[in-house]
């Protein structure tokens, strides 16, 4: 991997600023807080985001809602473009993350923009969840934190080595080995549990079969007398059904016989009514031919009515005729009247025009007065005579409804004579239908003897039935009883063939289990006896060819940056020991400039061992030294040129304020800081 460019927005103590990296090594010069250690930062977060518990505000500037970082490098020859960006809410967080590859961007999610760029430099996967500790170890690693690992309990630094090779996995395997096996213990007390009955189980199934056998024999018994009873019931209800008909057939000549007792009774009541009409009609018929009867006492009778009537009609006439002379003289009278009230009130004559005086006012009264008195008396006169006419009227109209009666009368008896020989003939129709229904009676009387003669033969099936049905009923208690004792034996038969194979599955499980339970047991013995030891040799020969390569490189790089008669090394947890003229020195009563060597050698180290033991990686040939010659002398300065020329890397990068150091770089990047705002040298 090689870096080439990064731009910065908001970053830290930068508003805009763009960097680029040339090839070799270059040196971030500045004085302590003009913004070196935040470029350093902004390619981390390029690369990885923020790390678990850093906080966003670490590196978004203050006063301001968001910032950027580009980062362009170049891995395998193909030249990458990542781009990250902060965002300030309730809290700071990652907002966007994009990658261009092959000129082709592509926005990511903060986590997939990760996983690529790991897979992209080609770190092993199971570095991905290890807070960059493969980067920290093998590009940047701030000289503070190295020293910080050097003090770290030994433990805690072991612990933290393991991760940094990647052999961890050999105290997970161990740890592994020891959940597996504690697994493996649970599972044989599990296993030993279910197979501790398996001798007695198998003795129960033998006791189960025989049980069985005894079952199934007395089934075929039980099932045998079944079928006795079941026959047996079956003859009954043959003889049942038998009787059953033999009653039906009785119950259907009962019926026929009421029947027959019912049309003997009908065809009786028919004779008898039959034989009271012929008498009736016999006597109407002696009673007509009594009677005398002439033609011409209905022609009388009309002639002498329609006279009558034609006497009523004139009579009629004439009362109209007098009634409307009566109401002509009432209409006279009444007129009278009107004449006498007009002349009371009036005083001048509306003809003449003259005075009408008194004395001829009561001359007109006076004859109005004489004109009504007559026409009153011809009013009672007409009266009299209308009175007459009526009663005249009314008698004639009385002796018509009685002529009218006598003449009905004549015409009812004529008819009655006429139907004299219809009542002979219908005379005789009854007699020969009386002749038939005596006939009919006769044989009637003969079947319904025949058929109480058989209902008698056939009145003993009742008893029979009785019988027959008390016996059905005892069979078929018998059989119910049988069916019931073989239910119970098929049921018992069922379920002991049920605890059978229930049992076989349970011996069958058990003699499983045996046979998982020894290779438990040999899986259990391989692990402790062979397996763990095993894995506890090869970490601990990983661990000492590490340590011997680790030591090695160590006391080289520590001999090129300090001339003084040290002897230095690392123990057995990867501790340094120094040593002078035999005696044992603790690091921090070391000077600040040997305890820089002692940071930096170990980096530069371990750098070596991880990119060996690494070979695949793409960050081997970029080295990154933030602040490496804090405390040196001038003379360790000046073997920091071998020290730098030793390490062969594509691409260092320094960040310091010695301006010593420039002599032994390439390339040079001044950074300063005005008014809190950080940014390049022109």
């Amino acid at each position: 991997m090689k870096l080439r460019k990064i731009k910065l927005e908001n970053i830290r103590s930068y508003n805009h600023q763009e960097i680029e990296f040339p090839e070799g090594s270059t040196l971030l010069s500045g004085d302590i807080g003009s913004g070196k250690t935040s470029i350093l930062l902004a390619i981390e977060f390029a690369l990885f985001g923020l790390q678990p518990g850093q906080r966003g505000n670490a590196l978004l500037k203050n006063g301001k809602d968001s910032a950027r970082v580009i980062l362009e490098l170049e891995i395998d020859g193909k030249e990458i473009i990542i781009e990250r960006t902060l965002k300030k809410g309730k809290s700071i967080s990652q907002d966007y993350s994009a990658l261009t590859l092959d000129n082709e961007k592509k926005e990511m999610s903060v986590t997939e923009l990760k996983s690529r760029v790991l897979n992209l430099l080609d770190y092993p996967k199971e570095f991905a969840k290890k807070q960059n500790l493969l980067y920290k170890f093998t590009v940047y690693t701030p000289q503070e934190e190295m020293k910080q690992i050097i003090l770290e309990d030994s433990e805690t630094r072991i612990n933290t080595l393991r991760h940094v090779f990647g052999i961890d996995k050999y105290k997970k395997i161990l740890e592994n080995a020891s959940i597996i096996a504690t697994k493996i213990r649970e599972e044989k007390r599990i296993k030993e549990g279910i197979t501790i009955n398996l001798e007695q189980d198998k003795l129960t199934i033998v006791s189960k079969e025989d049980e069985l056998e005894e079952r199934r024999h007395n089934l075929v018994s039980v099932e045998r007398e079944l079928f006795e009873k079941k026959t047996l019931r079956e003859r009954v209800q043959e003889e049942k059904e038998t009787v059953i008909k033999k009653i039906e057939e009785k119950n259907e000549l009962q019926n026929e016989v009421t029947k027959t007792q019912l049309m003997i009774s009908t065809k009786n009541e028919s004779l008898r009514d039959n034989t009271q009409k012929i008498q009736q009609l016999k006597i109407q018929i002696d009673e007509m031919k009594q009677i005398k009867f002439s033609e011409q006492d209905i022609l009388n009778l009309e002639n002498y009515i329609q006279i009558k009537k034609k006497e009523k009609s004139i009579l009629n006439e004439e009362n109209v005729k007098i009634s409307s002379e009566i109401n002509s003289l009432n209409s006279k009278n009444r007129e009278n009247e009107s004449i006498k009230d007009k002349l009371k009130i009036i005083e001048v004559c509306p003809t003449c025009m003259q005075d009408v005086n008194a004395s001829y006012k009561t001359n007109v009264t006076n004859k109005m007065d004489s004109s009504t008195k007559t026409n009153l008396l011809k009013i009672n006169e007409l009266s009299s005579i209308k009175q007459d006419i009526l009663i005249k009227s009314d008698n004639i109209e009385k002796e018509i409804a009685l002529k009218e009666r006598e003449l009905r009368e004549l015409n009812i008896t004529k008819i009655k004579l006429q139907g004299i020989n219809e009542k002979e003939q219908q005379v005789n129709v009854i007699e020969t239908i009386n002749m038939a229904l005596n006939k009919d009676l006769v044989f009637l009387d003969e079947h319904l003897s025949s058929l109480k003669v058989r209902v008698l033969g056939l009145q003993k099936y009742q008893i029979i039935f009785e019988e027959k049905q008390k016996e059905l009923d005892e069979s078929l208690k018998q059989e119910k009883m049988f069916e019931i004792r073989v239910a119970e034996l098929k049921k018992e038969i069922n379920m002991i063939e049920k605890n059978i194979k229930e049992f076989e599955e349970r011996i069958k499980k058990a003699e499983y289990m045996r046979k998982q339970l020894n290779r438990l047991a040999e899986l259990e013995d391989w692990l402790s006896k062979k397996f763990v030891p095993l894995i506890s040799f090869t970490e601990k020969n990983v661990m000492a060819k590490l340590k011997l390569e680790f030591s090695k490189l160590f006391s080289e790089w520590f001999s090129m940056l300090v001339s003084d008669n040290f002897d230095v090394r690392l123990d057995n947890n990867f501790t340094p020991i120094i040593e002078q003229q035999d005696y044992e020195i603790d690091y921090i009563y070391l000077s600040g400039g040997e305890r820089t060597a002692i940071a930096l050698a170990y980096r530069l180290a371990l750098n070596q061992v991880i990119n060996s033991l690494l070979s695949k990686i793409k960050t081997k040939d970029l080295v990154i030294l933030d602040e490496p010659t804090d405390g040196f002398s001038d003379a360790q300065l000046d073997k920091m040129r071998d020290v730098l020329d030793e390490l062969n890397v594509s691409q260092l990068i320094i960040v310091s304020h010695e301006r010593k150091i420039e002599d032994f770089v390439d390339n040079v990047i001044k950074l300063r800081k005005e008014n809190g705002i950080s940014g390049r040298e022109n």
